[in-house]
């Protein structure tokens, strides 16, 4: 069963021949070795490289969570949390805590904000639970997380006392400095490692998500496999036309030289929405910078269009669409005959409510082409562990080709320190004085 096929049929685009060979160039170049930002190239064979020692020392710590406690709060932000979010919500029943029996622990997320109101009321409610907490920081001192695990270690030590609570804590960090890996081996936490050649947002496949994830109950070998399973789809060895990470990415970028500066990733299943949401971290903190690069978006539909559908119909004409389809999903629903027909559905008795959302997803296809928004269709079979890898690794190795290809380094981000430096100096952060009197002249 092919995992993802990809549609460009209805982009308008053809593909010339010159940008075939930079896409192949490109790919080459993620595999070699040579390109910018090669030192954070380590992702590329991942998944080939995760061993059965790998997933046997995170599914037991992972068995160790899960007897411990009910509820596993995971720390984190950005890649440190978006790809376990993404895949969890993708592969979790959306209700499951109105279930009065729970098989598997809840893992909620703390440390991607700094709100006080969220981390009073986790905090609140972790009071009815036993729980752990999972830290993922490779520095130890990215603030939004170091708040959050500052809170959630004391209330563990509280609850348990520090030795019970030192059982209950799993780091994930650099494997021989930062402020995490000295308190992880002074307290005896266990501790996985940050490989220092994968950055966050391509880390989803390391421990940073891995270890939630099976936390979740969620079969991390078949998630491996499917990313495995489009490493060697993608290969450099493989011909252009048959490698879809090489056509998406020169296809984006060709939509992008003709003037399309936006993409709407889009899908007609509302576990995906967190996949969007990973997407957009990856292709933005990856091609927005020198002043280039698509600006990512995302919608779900059919509820979006109800929203933002007026704007993509017939709004400025710089975007294009890409659509996540799913083929078949997992549980069927029939819509039922009504005798009164007061709603005028009964054309709609006997049809799966799949076959309805199909149709909505062709009318809205048709509808857009015909509005100006070229269409990207990338297809899966079903939403399993299997088939989000092999999606996932598309997507990451698309994203090294498209980089390359648009002309930056797309395995760093230095606007994102900028923030981080200024907020410091309003904090009156020690060794920040003169940057504290400078940026408060300008409040």
């Amino acid at each position: 069963m092919k995992t993802v096929t990809l549609d460009i049929a209805k982009t308008g685009i053809g593909i010339p021949a010159d940008m075939k060979a930079k896409a192949q160039q490109a790919n080459a170049l993620l595999h070699s070795g040579e390109g910018e930002g090669n030192d954070f190239l380590g992702w590329v064979h991942l998944p080939s490289s995760i061993s059965e020692a790998d997933l046997g020392a995170i599914e037991a710590e992972a068995a160790k969570l899960r007897a411990r406690a009910d509820v596993v709060v995971c720390i984190g932000i950005g890649g440190s949390y978006l790809g376990a979010k993404a895949v969890l919500e993708a592969l979790s029943d959306p209700f499951k805590l109105l279930h009065k029996e729970q098989t598997q622990p809840t893992v909620l997320f703390a440390g991607q904000n700094i709100s006080e109101d969220y981390i009073h009321e986790l905090l609140d409610a972790l009071k009815e639970h036993s729980f752990a907490a999972i830290v993922i920081s490779k520095s130890g001192t990215t603030t939004e997380p170091a708040i959050a695990f500052r809170l959630i270690k004391a209330e563990l030590e509280r609850r348990y006392g520090k030795q019970e609570a030192a059982q209950r804590i799993v780091a994930v960090t650099d494997k021989a400095r930062g402020a995490l890996k000295t308190l992880a081996t002074q307290e005896g936490y266990p501790t996985f490692v940050i490989p220092d050649d994968v950055g966050g947002r391509f880390s989803v496949l390391t421990p940073v998500g891995l270890l939630p994830l099976a936390v979740a109950g969620v079969d991390i070998r078949a998630l491996v496999a499917g990313a495995q399973e489009m490493e060697r789809a993608t290969d450099r060895s493989v011909p252009f036309e048959e490698n879809p990470a090489a056509v998406y990415a020169a296809v984006r970028n060709l939509l992008y030289a003709g003037g399309k500066k936006i993409e709407i990733l889009g899908s007609y299943e509302p576990k995906l929405q967190y996949i969007n949401e990973w997407w957009k971290q990856l292709y933005g903190e990856s091609e927005g910078k020198q002043g280039k690069g698509i600006f990512p978006a995302s919608v779900t539909l059919t509820a979006d269009l109800h929203s933002m559908g007026q704007y993509i119909q017939e709004g400025e004409r710089t975007l294009f669409e890409t659509i996540i389809s799913v083929e078949k999903p997992a549980r069927e629903v029939q819509i039922e005959a009504d005798a009164e027909n007061l709603d005028g559905l009964n054309f709609l008795a006997g049809k799966r409510v799949s076959e309805v959302n199909r149709m909505a997803e062709l009318g809205v296809q048709l509808a857009h082409m015909d509005g100006g928004v070229p269409n990207i269709r990338i297809a899966i079979p079903e939403i399993s562990a299997r088939v989000i890898g092999c999606l996932l690794y598309f997507f990451e190795k698309a994203c090294g080709i498209s980089g390359y290809l648009l002309g930056v380094n797309p395995f760093n981000q230095p606007g994102v320190e900028a923030y981080k430096k200024n907020m410091f100096a309003l904090l009156d952060k020690p060794g920040y004085e003169e940057a504290s009197k400078a940026i408060k002249a300008r409040l």
